[in-house]
């Protein structure tokens, strides 16, 4: 079983271009598996690519609010892992 770290929560969703912004508490980088659960979410994906104040960035620090792109519908408050196999 895989070990999964906390690293953040969603703190908005675009719906119409399918955008999360997170608040980041862990470090995040670029090309890491995520999940991300909530009440009615409960997806796995790999972050292909975020944005930091509108500037694509490599790596997230915890205090950062970051903006990616999401395969599914998320929420609000939806918690954010990143998968460590």
């Amino acid at each position: 079983m895989a070990e999964e770290r906390e690293v953040g929560a969603v703190s908005h969703y675009f719906t119409n271009i399918s955008v999360a912004v997170i608040e980041i508490t862990d470090t995040l980088k670029k090309g890491d598996k995520i999940h991300i659960k909530g009440a009615t979410s409960d997806f796995v994906q790999t972050v292909d690519s975020m944005q930091v104040d509108h500037k694509e960035v490599e790596e997230a620090k915890p205090g950062d609010d970051i903006g990616m792109k999401v395969a599914e519908h998320v929420r609000e408050h939806d918690k954010v892992f990143v998968v460590e196999e």
